[in-house]
């Protein structure tokens, strides 16, 4: 006989379950089981992934839940009373049962969530179609009930569920004699379901694949409930085995009552659940009436293709786009198109910046006739097969950058226009990465936070970004020292076996950054719904426009909702749209002069002139010291120098960029092995930098149709090597029948590989160098408002906002310090200057915008402010306290209305002050016959004399409250002779210098970062700071043991170091060090 877990939790049980589902199912297949069951913590998490895994592996996947029963309905959410829930296993028999299963989910998510997703009576009532259920475990309401001696309720429980269900209701007993009061429950149900003739099911309860992992298993939960393993009264079930036991097990496990296991095959029997994978739902669009799905595109299409090309279309272009739109009513994805096409329209008329493209998509004339993208397909050689491949019907993938301040109303015009029901975001989930792993086990475990530290730091950084697991094994294997803590220290031991464990498991879930489904039917009908918190956006500051701060999501991931059909768009926030946005209203508010962006001149000179003096900042993907110095060394002249870096700079790629820009300047010659080569090759200077060029290659040298060479192309990506010697051996065959000599066509074909791993996609960076371009402009002719722009937009990083006051100062541009009669709310330029930034109020820490807009509304209202009586006298809002005026005081945005310090030291008459103030304010609105405030009960404000502040005094509140130094620097008093070291440089002048170039400097200290090595000793890694820019230094341990007790955040230093050039970025190693 055999047996089939019913009951069965993966690692979708957050923090509960530990087994990953390939290893269930794995086991399951070992053990011979016909079936297998899925029923995680009140979500359907796994289910696509268990279904698809179990389908492949030959055993029937069971989808189900363990669902928690609300105690009354499921609507009521009373501390105390509706807190209670109980344990209810459900199993999906068909599909009805399926769906059933999908909307009993999420109406628990999203009407019943209190604590945990809940379900009642009557919800379930309504939804019990194919569905099977158990009684659960000791948690369910029956066991509860007879653990309570209460076997009249565990009977009306019975029957609610019998009405519900009928005989597709059972009892379920386990065998966990290590859980108190477990034998004496389970005698409880046996008889009780033999009094009342109800069957019985046997099951494990399984929550890790083997008993070995017992122990990690308890560590998890240790990790959940963020309590030691030794702690007394914690969540725990190390006292028993809930492994997945073998049908042998369970059948002795269960000889007095055979019948629980064989119900567990005729629960299995009845379960035949078929979903449909693989067929695409593509959204509907309503269409105007007479208008088929084709015509309409077609009607847009050519409406578009003649505002981009003129009214005389050349043939090449009427036979792309007939070609184009053939193969898009051939794939079936009409539609899709018009619904992408909808929203980005709607998103231009609402003035939201969106992106030119992204991705393959912009190599479709279709597209850019749409509008969906503003990259010519024909200008720049692009193919739309790497977009839309004929012989592989794929859906397509239209990724859409937006401001990232507006994206949320684009994602809202979708969601009213095709209904809540239809329109979801998509959930995604973090595990646990090797070293938080460690991290976890050893808090669990309770080992030494320093040794946890130690070992997580031996773990070298993981190059693979989807090994979700056993990199830990990896680098047990291959890292001496981590082998070497292993073998030696037993709490090191512990702690990674316990990791190994955990590593890969899932630890949260969370919103997908950009991810989007829109369907054709209700989603609740196909993917169970919940909600998510959407985290404020600190930088973009979403919710200080009120836009949404929750988002209803799907419980598959993208895989899952690709998998069963569903498309994923993804609506992508893009802070540098936000950029242009900004700017573009800074300059027709100024300058009354409207940009169209898509009509800027990409051949104008004056940009590329910009970025060959290495001035980046801000500038799309072209920022940052190792592309700034490749810019500078290339010299840039148009729009494809500037796709070809953004292609070439990255790890692999980058080593030919020297090779680039030698060709580029005629210091190296080119050659082509193939006279074809040379058409295809010439405009990069005979590098192939693109995915298109080796597409081009296949085609013209060995007569691949364009869908051919896309599936070459990505042979050659997924590395696969019977895949990609198939391929080789194709082109290379081909090559030779047209004509290729048969030595030259063999190098070709061992040149492919290469060239497809270094190529990129030329549709996504001729969409990210037109973006670069356009930001490069703004910033070249409007550099004021640019930089406006760029600070509030970064206006919470105050490292960032330092690094841009010194940009700004490269262009003549002044950044001046707040002030509580000239500020705004945010970073603005007075409208009488070209080459004047003012802080804005919010930019000061503690300062609030409920009091900033109070300050600004009342200065609109009735002018500056004269004195701080005034102000406090005009100013009555409650953000008016003591942590706003003090801040405001020591940041010196009140130096016109007094001194710094006399206003600190004075803060308690100041705020007794403010309180009689507003006090007389409410009596007097309160009164009616009052024509006056009784300003006789009001003390006079007069201040105690102080010194006034010093000028470090100052220094040290502007750094804390505005994240840089208005008054001055702290270096200003420093000689160059000062602390007997002299010939001291400038950072800036250490940027430009060769590499181990000895140099001394003087230097602030702004922040230190102390690590342990692999081998136990402490070092250093200092960000420094002076009048001319910022660095990074090292302090190696010989080094830190010498002068650390020196190194402190706003000490200043003269250090004595050696200039390192590390990835292109200029750094210090210091050698010596002294207090200045």
């Amino acid at each position: 006989m055999s047996f089939v877990h019913l009951h069965t939790h993966s690692h979708y049980s957050l923090l509960d379950g530990l087994a990953k589902i390939p290893e269930l199912v794995k086991r399951a297949k070992e053990l011979g089981m016909p079936a297998l069951a899925l029923t995680d913590h009140g979500n359907m998490y796994g289910a696509i992934e268990f279904y698809k895994t179990a389908i492949k592996a030959g055993i029937k996947p069971i989808i189900g839940i363990e669902a928690y029963m609300a105690e009354g309905s499921l609507y009521e959410k009373n501390f105390g009373t509706d807190d209670k829930r109980y344990h209810i296993i459900l199993l999906a028999k068909n599909l009805i049962g399926y769906k059933n299963l999908v909307k009993l989910t999420t109406i628990a998510h999203l009407d019943g969530f209190y604590y945990k997703p809940r379900i009642d009576k009557s919800t379930l009532n309504k939804y019990s179609d194919g569905l099977i259920a158990l009684s659960a475990c000791m948690s369910g309401e029956i066991p509860r009930a007879l653990l309570n001696n209460d076997e009249s309720k565990a009977l009306s429980v019975l029957r609610e569920y019998q009405q519900i269900f009928r005989n597709r209701f059972y009892i379920e007993i386990g065998a966990h004699p290590g859980i108190r009061r477990h034998n004496e429950l389970r005698n409880m149900l046996i008889s009780f379901a033999k009094k009342y003739s109800v069957p019985l099911v046997a099951t494990q309860d399984i929550h890790y694949v083997s008993s070995e992992d017992t122990s990690a298993h308890d560590v998890l939960l240790a990790v959940q409930t963020n309590t030691k393993i030794d702690d007394e009264d914690r969540l725990t079930m190390k006292n028993d085995d809930f492994s997945m036991r073998s049908s042998e097990q369970m059948i002795q496990l269960f000889s007095d009552v055979p019948e629980a296991i064989e119900n567990t095959l005729k629960i299995a029997n009845e379960c035949n659940l078929t979903i449909e994978l693989g067929k695409f739902q593509i959204p509907h669009y309503t269409l105007p009436q007479g208008e088929t799905a084709f015509s309409y595109l077609e009607k847009l299409c050519n409406i578009g293709i003649r505002k981009r090309y003129g009214e005389i279309i050349n043939a090449e272009i009427q036979k792309r786009l007939a070609y184009e739109l053939g193969i898009i009513k051939k794939m079936g994805f009409l539609e899709y198109f018009l619904v992408v096409w909808d929203f980005v329209r709607w998103a231009k008329e609402q003035n939201i910046v969106v992106g030119p493209g992204r991705g393959s998509a912009a190599g479709s004339i279709a597209s850019y006739a749409l509008g969906i993208t503003d990259i010519d397909p024909i200008k720049y050689n692009l193919i739309f097969e790497r977009f839309l491949n004929p012989d592989r019907i794929e859906p397509p993938d239209i990724d859409l950058d937006f401001a990232d301040t507006r994206r949320d109303e684009v994602i809202e015009y979708v969601t009213q226009k095709y209904g809540k029901d239809r329109v979801a975001q998509i959930i995604t989930f973090g595990t646990m990465a090797a070293r938080a792993a460690i991290r976890d086990a050893g808090r669990a475990l309770g080992i030494s936070l320093s040794l946890a530290d130690q070992v997580a730091k031996m773990i070298p950084f993981n190059p693979n970004q989807g090994e979700k697991e056993g990199y830990l094994a990896k680098c047990l294997k291959n890292v001496s020292e981590l082998k070497s803590i292993y073998e030696q220290n037993l709490d090191a031991r512990r702690m990674l076996d316990a990791a190994m464990k955990l590593e890969g498991v899932v630890r949260h879930a969370s919103i997908h950054a950009s991810g989007v489904l829109i369907s054709r039917e209700p989603l609740t009908e196909i993917v169970p719904l919940q909600r998510s918190v959407i985290r404020t956006d600190s930088i973009s500051g979403r919710h200080e426009t009120g836009a949404r701060q929750e988002a209803i999501i799907a419980q598959y991931d993208m895989h899952s909702v690709l998998a069963i059909g569903l498309l994923k768009m993804d609506f992508l926030g893009l802070k540098n749209l936000s950029i242009i946005e900004h700017t573009l209203k800074l300059i027709k508010e100024r300058h009354g002069t409207e940009i169209n962006m898509q009509a800027l001149d990409v051949n104008d000179p004056e940009p590329y002139k910009m970025l060959r003096e290495g001035k980046t900042v801000g500038v799309f993907q072209l920022e940052g010291s190792g592309m700034t110095k490749n810019l500078i060394d290339l010299k840039p002249t148009g729009i494809e120098d500037i796709i070809a870096m953004i292609s070439l700079f990255r790890p692999g790629p980058m080593e030919l960029i020297p090779t680039y820009i030698a060709r580029k300047h005629g210091k190296e010659e080119i050659k082509y092995i193939h006279p074809k080569l040379e058409q295809i090759l010439s405009p990069t200077f005979g590098v192939t930098i693109y995915q298109e060029q080796v597409m081009q290659i296949a085609r013209d040298i060995a007569g691949f149709t364009m869908a051919e060479a896309d599936t070459l192309r990505k042979a050659i990506g997924k590395k696969i090597r019977k895949l990609l010697e198939e391929q080789k051996e194709k082109f290379v065959s081909r090559a030779i029948q047209n004509g290729t000599k048969q030595e030259i066509a063999k190098q070709l074909g061992e040149l492919l590989e290469p060239f497809a791993r270094y190529g990129f996609n030329k549709a996504h960076a001729a969409s990210y160098a037109l973006l670069g371009f356009q930001t490069a402009y703004l910033k070249y002719y409007y550099p004021l408002e640019f930089m406006v722009s760029l600070f509030n937009a970064d206006r919470k990083d105050n490292d960032r906002i330092a690094f841009l006051i010194k940009e700004a100062d490269g262009f003549g541009i002044s950044v001046l310090p707040p002030t509580i009669n000239q500020s705004g709310r945010d970073f603005a330029a007075p409208k009488d200057t070209q080459n004047e930034i003012r802080f804005g109020l919010v930019s000061i820490k503690n300062v609030g915008s409920g009091i900033v807009d109070a300050i600004i509304e009342e200065r609109r209202k009735n002018g500056p402010f004269t004195n701080l009586t005034n102000f406090l006298e005009r100013i009555t809002s409650k953000d008016l306290n003591k942590k706003s005026l003090e801040a405001l005081a020591s940041a010196g945005a009140l130096d016109e209305l007094g001194e710094r310090k006399e206003i600190l030291l004075n803060m308690d008459k100041i705020l007794e002050f403010a309180r009689a103030t507003q006090k007389a304010k409410t009596e007097k609105q309160e009164n009616l016959f009052s024509l006056m405030i009784d300003t006789a009960s009001i003390p006079m404000l007069k201040l105690e004399k102080v010194v006034p502040a010093t000028l470090e005094e100052k220094l040290l509140w502007e750094k804390d409250l505005l994240g840089v130094y208005v008054s001055g620097h702290p270096l200003d008093k420093f000689k160059k002779t000062n602390g007997a070291i002299i010939d001291t440089v400038q950072i800036e002048k250490i940027k430009a210098m060769r590499t181990n170039t000895l140099v001394t400097t003087n230097v602030l200290i702004t922040n230190l970062r102390r690590i342990t090595t692999k081998k136990g000793d402490p070092m250093i890694f200092m960000k420094l700071q002076d009048q001319t820019a910022e660095i990074e230094a090292v302090v190696f341990p010989r080094v830190f043991e010498e002068y650390h007790q020196l190194l402190a955040e706003n000490k200043c230093i003269a250090i004595r170091a050696k200039v390192s050039d590390r990835n292109g970025t200029i750094s210090l190693i210091a050698e010596k060090i002294k207090l200045i």
